[in-house]
Order: structure tokens, then C-alpha cells, then sequence
């Protein structure tokens, strides 16, 4: 006798973090519970080339997967109603092992293999975390995307803005590097900022009050090496640069809210786990009369449980599930 929950297997391989997950999801209530959530973190092998070596998180993938699926299934894999991945976007070495190690797991079990977008995922992470409900401005924020998304519902978005060149995270990696902090560098800059004045340095802030919702990081990125070769001031650096991000993003989302006036904003992605930013974009959702959500910090990373949802909503929705033909490299809400 089949449950009356569906149990989907969730996997995460598309940059340096090999997850896995089961979700469980009421078939006739969408009621979701995490029932595992495994990651294991490359972190410490790629920290003595200050950034993903995308062969060696490959190969890593390729040699942990199967423990950490076998650590993250809870349940008989005999009652697992589906097997999904992430398809895209990412390290192409990465996704490849996650999506063969998929399709034959849930070749051998007959059951479905459901592919998932890596941005919807993380775009859909506080439905699953903080109950949110549909529709909602997002706000994606990660070492690869920096995007705002108008959510309509379940498999309907509309990306508003997105950035031209550096992602918001890879803004903090790389100024981390120019200054010779440790890998990950987003963390060292947070860490450094709450010792700084950040009001000493007045960077540039690329498409300010422009009327659309687009981002631009590259000419900002400029400016904080031109200032780090000038002074010895690291801490004051990391907070100015800190609260330019802050005050960009802020000023993207008025935009934004022009477009899609919604009464909840979501951050989502590595960087909504800085707590300064999310901090500043509490206070702008709480001068708005706004609902301001955000996942736990340990589900704003990369993991497993996003992309478990996102499938066993595709089984709950009873959305069309798309045989996969080629490797996708898409943004969210663009087809490939």
C-alpha cells in the first residue's frame, strides 16, 4: 500500500557541494517535511586555489555522491515515488555525475527521474522553510545569480532584473581575493566589515536609480582594488563595500516593486546568509509595510532539501514532467 505522502530524493551536484535529500510531501495537503539533508562541502580542497577548480569538484562529486545518498536515504529506497537533480545551471562536470547518478537510480527503481533548475530550487526554498505562499517578489543572491524574480506561482516566473556582469556574490569572493583573505571570501568580508567605518569609503553604485531592475558589480570591483592599493584599511573596505552592495540591492528592488508591487519580498541564495544584508533588507521591507522572509542560513547555500522540493511539488502539481534531451544551461524562467 502506497503512503499517502509523496518521498522524493533530492540531488545537488552543480558547483562544490555533493548533497543529497529526502522531502516528504502530502499528497492531498502539500504539507512538506525535511526528512534528511545531507552536504558535504569541498570547501577545504579547493582552498589552496582560492576557487573552484571545476575537474577536482567533479571528480569529488563522482566519489562522495553515493555515500551521501546512502546517508540521506531514511527511508527504503522502495518507497520513493521519484529521483531528481539539478539539470542546471552549473559546473557542467558537476551536474553531469548528479543527473547520470539519477537517472540510474531511478532507472533501477522504475519510478520517475524529475530534472530541477538550480535557481528554482533556491527560488522556492522559503515555501519550504517559512510557508510562504505564492506570489512574492524574489530576491536571488548567490555566488553565480544575482536576479529578481517576480514569483507568480508554482512553475510561473518572470525575471525582472538580473546582473550584467558580476554576480553579488562574486562581488565579495573577489574582493576578498585582491585583498589576500581566505576562500571562501564572502564570510571574510562579512567578519572584517563589523570592525569597520562603512561610511569611509563612497564607491560607485553602477545603474543607481535607474529605471530598470537590472544589476552591474564590475565598475564597483574596480574601485575597492584601486582603494585596497591606496590604503591599509581592510576592515573599512569590507564595510563600505558591504553597505554599497546593501544600498544597490535596495535600490534595484524599489525598482522592481514598480513592476510587480507584492506585499512579500524573499531573499534567497549564499548571500542571504549575510545577516548585514539581511538585516538592511529587513528594514526596507519594514518602511514598506512589507513581509520581509528568508530561509535558515544553512538552506540559503547550496542543498539537497530545494531541489527534493521542487520535484515533489512537480509530483503534488501534477506538472509535466520533461524528459531531459541535452544538458540545459538556462536561467530562471528562460527555456533552453
Amino acid at each position: 500500500m502506497r503512503s499517502e505522502n509523496y518521498l522524493v530524493l533530492g540531488i545537488e551536484t552543480s558547483c562544490d557541494e555533493t548533497a543529497a535529500s529526502v522531502v516528504s510531501i502530502h499528497k492531498k495537503t502539500g504539507q512538506t517535511k525535511i526528512l534528511s539533508n545531507i552536504v558535504y562541502s569541498q570547501i577545504e580542497e579547493h582552498k589552496p586555489y582560492g576557487g573552484v577548480i571545476p575537474e577536482f569538484a567533479a571528480r569529488a562529486h563522482l566519489d562522495i555522491l553515493p555515500k551521501v545518498v546512502e546517508q540521506a536515504l531514511v527511508v527504503d529506497k522502495s518507497e520513493l515515488d521519484a529521483v531528481c537533480a539539478t539539470t542546471g545551471p552549473g559546473l557542467i562536470g558537476g551536474l553531469h555525475v548528479g543527473v547520470c547518478f539519477g537517472k540510474s537510480f531511478a532507472k533501477a527503481l522504475n519510478i520517475p527521474f524529475i530534472p530541477v533548475n538550480h535557481l528554482e530550487g533556491h527560488a522556492l526554498t522559503a515555501c519550504l522553510t517559512n510557508d510562504v505562499q505564492f506570489p512574492f517578489l524574489l530576491l536571488l543572491i548567490s555566488g553565480g545569480h544575482t536576479q529578481i524574480i517576480n514569483v507568480k506561482n508554482f512553475k510561473d516566473y518572470e525575471v525582472l532584473g538580473s546582473s550584467k556582469d558580476d554576480s553579488c556574490g562574486e562581488m565579495f569572493d573577489k574582493t576578498a581575493k585582491l585583498m589576500g583573505l581566505p576562500y571562501p571570501g564572502g564570510p571574510e568580508i562579512e567578519k572584517l566589515a563589523r570592525q569597520g567605518n562603512e561610511n569611509a569609503f563612497d564607491f560607485p553604485k553602477p545603474f543607481y536609480k535607474k529605471p530598470h531592475c537590472d544589476f552591474s558589480f564590475s565598475g564597483l570591483k574596480t574601485a575597492v582594488k584601486l582603494a585596497y592599493k591606496k590604503t591599509q584599511h581592510p576592515h573599512d573596505i569590507a564595510a563600505s563595500l558591504q553597505k554599497t552592495i546593501l544600498d544597490v540591492l535596495v535600490d534595484r528592488l524599489t525598482q522592481a516593486l514598480k513592476f510587480a508591487p507584492h506585499k512579500t519580498l524573499v531573499v534567497a541564495g549564499g548571500v542571504a546568509s549575510n545577516q548585514y544584508i539581511r538585516e538592511g533588507l529587513q528594514k526596507f521591507c519594514d518602511n514598506l509595510n512589507m513581509a520581509f522572509e528568508a530561509p535558515p542560513s544553512k538552506l540559503c547555500t547550496d542543498n539537497a532539501a530545494m531541489i527534493a522540493y521542487v520535484g515533489g511539488m512537480t509530483l503534488y502539481h501534477q506538472t509535466e514532467i520533461q524528459e531531459m534531451k541535452t544538458m540545459p544551461r538556462i536561467s530562471l524562467g528562460v527555456s533552453s
